[in-house]
């Protein structure tokens, strides 16, 4: 749920385009929003994640001349069409945003190559979160008070558990982001190891587990109640499974 200050003020303070009084506000704001703090961080964490993907290529200088050598000066009967011309840009680009979207949210388009990107991602996060003071945004072995801590800052119920007894004792949470989304993350340790669980909703029915590996790590991913998990760890593919088995019992 979002708050009308994210609607008009967030992104604008994010990039450090809001003049001082309107600044100062949402300043104001942010000591009383327990949802602006959380949308901060996940704009923070991506564009983090951009920067280190290095997506951006200069253009070689052979084609920045060829590009100047084709522009020409708008002639005075053009004018009108200029408006035109941006109806159709913005046209065309509403609809690639659709089929990218598109592409996200199908299950028919999610390939093996999605998985395995979607896995790559995660275990990112896992090997990130490792690094001091990144695991958890809560630390706690109580089951309501993380759950209270989540409760506020998710759009769905969270089935926080803790296994202790069958050897995985809950360590707390966090929030992370995988795929530009917000997600949450259960974590438990499992002698000597730490177990990071994804979690986040999902619109595509339930299925069996499927098991991989990356960099070392090894994860299992399931969805259960049009909820989606992804536990991942240098623990043994066996225990992964065994904590599967816990969550839906």
């Amino acid at each position: 749920m979002r708050c009308d200050f994210a609607d008009s003020l967030l992104q604008g303070y994010f990039d450090g385009e809001l003049s001082a009084p309107s600044a100062a506000e949402f300043e104001r704001h942010l000591q009383h929003c327990v949802h602006c703090p959380v949308e901060l961080v996940d704009l923070d964490l991506l564009r983090e994640r951009l920067q280190l993907a290095q997506l951006y290529e200069a253009a070689p200088a052979s084609l920045r001349r060829k590009i100047r050598a084709d522009l020409r000066p708008v002639e005075p009967t053009t004018a009108m069409s200029q408006p035109l011309l941006w109806h159709w840009l913005a046209a065309a680009a509403a609809l690639l945003l659709l089929a990218i979207a598109g592409w996200r949210v199908s299950p028919v388009l999610r390939t093996d190559d999605y998985q395995a990107e979607l896995a790559e991602e995660i275990v990112d996060a896992h090997v990130h979160s490792l690094q001091p003071g990144h695991l958890t945004g809560i630390s706690s072995n109580d089951e309501q008070a993380v759950n209270g801590w989540f409760k506020s800052r998710l759009s769905f119920a969270l089935p926080v558990r803790d296994f202790a007894n069958d050897g995985f004792a809950l360590q707390g949470g966090r929030l992370d982001v995988v795929e530009d989304s917000s997600v949450a993350v259960l974590v438990y340790a499992r002698t000597g190891h730490l177990i990071n669980v994804f979690i986040w909703t999902t619109r595509e029915r339930d299925t069996s587990p499927r098991v991989g590996s990356r960099q070392g790590y090894q994860w299992i991913d399931w969805r259960k109640g049009k909820i989606e998990f992804c536990a991942v760890s240098e623990a043994p593919t066996s225990d992964l499974q065994q904590l599967r088995r816990l969550f839906t019992m």
